[in-house]
């Protein structure tokens, strides 16, 4: 029994989604092989060879592959899947764009988002915005998976020595091509990341509020900022910003929610962070139901305070 991680990176070097889906991996027993697919990708594919728990690093390059298209990328993964009994990616953008097309093209069924693994046929996996765990037992031969990364501990990035081994990669499909990427540069972690989140929501009132309360408070952390879907909806924060069902899934260190009530949607991308600390001048909202310290007050007040005593 082995199992394949499609690695996630920028053919520079490994995202920490990665380590999250390498832990999935080892916790379904048997070896762990990790598939390094990309363009000039070979520093990547040294750094998944020092990961502990991998025991083997394919290694495919090609122009064609360096964007991550799921066309191709599923071409290469089919390529080598016959050896393989979990085939796993974080539930990620990438793996969520890339593993329905496997699963499809192997007639098996994906099993999605899984947190926990009980057996090498049965995960765990949340339904219901979170709000209900489903048991999974699948018997299909392959297991295609994706993993929420908040639900594994990452595999420690240094500690492994794994062969790379060069694999031919396969011809481009031509079914698509990027034609554009438009990315947001910031000095900040990556919200997905980040050891510290700072979230605003509707209770911060316009854009300019947002910025001018949560900006001071995320320096002082050195946080990552994020907001609410309402937040978002309201033009406060950009999209890429949002934490929740409809938007990124964050467990970091701490999380600080401010002004966001507690809907059950972004309770549902939040409420596996260590500590969990809201401000809501409501006594009754739900996020006080979650959270690990609650403060009702203010938060014109009370955040510039806290920001005066960090």
């Amino acid at each position: 029994m082995t199992a394949l991680v499609i690695a996630e990176h920028d053919n520079h070097a490994l995202k920490p989604s990665t380590l999250n889906t390498v832990a999935a991996a080892v916790a379904c027993g048997g070896e762990v092989h990790v598939l390094v697919a990309g363009t000039g990708c070979a520093a990547a594919a040294q750094a998944a060879a020092q990961v502990a728990g991998v025991a083997k690093v394919l290694h495919a390059d090609a122009a064609y592959l360096g964007d991550a298209l799921a066309e191709n990328a599923a071409a290469q993964v089919l390529a080598i899947a016959g050896g393989y009994s979990h085939i796993l990616a974080p539930a990620t953008a990438f793996g969520k764009n890339l593993m329905p097309r496997v699963a499809a093209l192997l007639d098996v069924m994906q099993i999605s988002d899984i947190i926990h693994v009980l057996a090498p046929d049965t995960f765990d996996r949340p339904i219901y915005a979170g709000n209900a765990i489903a048991t999974v037992q699948s018997g299909d031969a392959v297991k295609v998976i994706t993993v929420r990364t908040t639900g594994f501990d990452p595999a420690a990035a240094q500690g492994g020595n794994a062969a790379v081994e060069t694999i031919a990669p396969v011809a481009d499909t031509g079914l698509s091509s990027l034609v554009g990427r438009e990315t947001t540069k910031s000095e900040r972690p990556e919200l997905t990341a980040a050891k510290i989140v700072v979230s605003g929501g509707r209770g911060l009132g316009s854009k300019e509020s947002f910025d001018a309360v949560m900006t001071p408070l995320a320096d002082k952390l050195g946080a990552a900022l994020g907001a609410s879907r309402a937040a978002v909806d309201a033009g406060y924060a950009p999209n890429d910003w949002q934490v929740g069902q409809t938007g990124k899934i964050v467990a970091p260190q701490l999380y600080v929610a401010v002004g966001i009530s507690g809907a059950i949607q972004h309770l549902a991308g939040m409420k596996d962070s260590k500590v969990i600390v809201a401000i809501n001048k409501d006594e009754d909202a739900p996020i006080f139901g979650v959270a690990d310290y609650g403060l009702v007050a203010d938060l014109f007040t009370a955040v510039p305070e806290l920001v005066k005593q960090l």
